[in-house]
């Protein structure tokens, strides 16, 4: 079977080197099919910016058009017309800014109690915490609101913020991180009279800075995106979110939906998601790798 194997093996590569074309075509088709996808991926928010530029009357048009003729910005500033967009910007974010500060922390600290400190039931407490991702998040609306609304934090920053602070998925992927970093680090540490603290400040925290932009990113996308919540705590312009403000262009004058600005509204809204991908993607990457989540 060896020998037979072996033989198949040379005749295959003897192919490949009388006839170069065929690994060329080879390379040409995984190039094509590479280059199909990113075009399927790419051509909605090619087809957003698009519409974002149209006049209304040209967007439900029989033959679609991906470049806009005439080119218009109008639907930008009727949108900042519309509604208060650089209020509603701030506010989503610096309660996306903020939650995941805080999420980081929070989780960072929460993944080294249960890597690297040794405590009585502490496998236990982090399966049972591990068991709160099975809850659907639209169950725990209902009972957030009532313990937010007895707070007295109803249409305040508070309530976007703090029950987002705590991520049962923050902490698996932070505990992975930890847990494979070798002792060595640690207990040449605990040897020169370094507590806890300073373990984990200065020694655990950047060797894990990958999973720690990873968590940020999903921490980011998380808040900026959030619409089911801030609809129920965020009520007053003060305080409203860019999603759901945004939520407010689909029955515009005559309960009629202006898809101009929506889409301009939703270039406004991926923006800054783009923009935080961007810079932390190199992290981002080898934080995924690293803590073997899989898509």
């Amino acid at each position: 079977m060896k020998l037979s194997e072996s033989l198949v093996m040379t005749r295959a590569a003897d192919r490949g080197s009388a006839y170069p074309w065929l690994r060329s075509f080879g390379s040409l088709g995984r190039y094509a099919v590479m280059i199909a996808l990113v075009a399927i991926m790419v051509l909605p928010f090619m087809w957003m910016l698009s519409t974002s530029l149209k006049p209304q009357q040209y967007i439900l048009q029989a033959t679609p058009q991906l470049i806009p003729n005439p080119l218009t910005f109008d639907s930008y500033t009727q949108l900042v017309d519309r509604i208060d967009l650089f209020r509603v910007a701030f506010n989503s974010t610096f309660v996306a800014v903020v939650s995941t500060i805080g999420q980081v922390v929070i989780a960072a600290m929460a993944a080294y109690a249960f890597s690297r400190m040794r405590w009585r039931g502490r496998d236990t407490v982090f399966v049972l915490y591990l068991a709160t991702l099975m809850i659907p998040a639209v169950v725990l609306v209902i009972p957030q609101f009532i313990l937010v609304r007895s707070l007295g934090w109803v249409n305040s920053y508070a309530a976007l913020i703090v029950p987002g602070l705590f991520s049962a998925f923050g902490v698996f992927l932070l505990r992975q991180a930890f847990r494979g970093l070798p002792k060595d680090f640690e207990e040449a540490a605990i040897v020169d009279g370094a507590n806890h603290l300073v373990i984990f400040w200065r020694i655990m925290l950047p060797l894990v800075q990958p999973s720690l932009a990873t968590l940020a990113v999903f921490s980011f996308m998380a808040s900026w995106n959030a619409y089911l919540w801030p609809l129920f705590v965020a009520r007053r312009d003060q305080v409203m979110t860019l999603p759901v403000a945004l939520a407010t262009l689909q029955a515009g004058p005559r309960a009629l939906t202006e898809w101009n600005m929506v889409m301009a509204g939703s270039v406004v809204a991926v923006l800054p998601i783009l923009l935080v991908y961007l810079l932390a993607q190199r992290w981002f990457v080898s934080g995924v790798i690293s803590s073997g989540i899989k898509g």
